[in-house]
């Protein structure tokens, strides 16, 4: 698992359990019930550059889409409105993607 190491494997469970279904992924909710919220910043970077699948410095919409899968490669992908709410809660400066900065100050949120 890529996050081995940094979060509980049963809380990532719980995380992805509250958002199986279409519709239901909060961000907030999610990084608070995996752990990594309470994490350092060094966890956060570490979660990052494996959710930055292309590994461009920058995570982009089609990164967040299967955000999920990055925890579980079972789990489902994002609805696109989920997609564009996570987007656009993280992408502070509006360059359309997710910064290491802008993904740890949504993580602590």
């Amino acid at each position: 698992m890529a996050f081995a190491g940094v979060l509980n494997e049963a809380d990532i469970a719980a995380a992805l359990e509250a958002c199986k279904s279409p519709d239901t992924f909060n961000y907030k909710n999610f990084f608070h019930t995996c752990g990594l919220s309470g994490h350092s910043a060094d966890d956060v970077k570490k979660a990052f550059g494996i959710i930055d699948r292309d590994k461009i410095c920058f995570i982009e919409e089609d990164e967040l889409k299967l955000f999920l899968q990055n925890f579980s490669a079972n789990a489902r992908a994002l609805t696109d409105a989920e997609t564009k709410a996570f987007l656009k809660a993280g992408d502070t400066d509006g360059d359309g993607k997710i910064g290491v900065d802008e993904f740890a100050a949504v993580v602590k949120q």
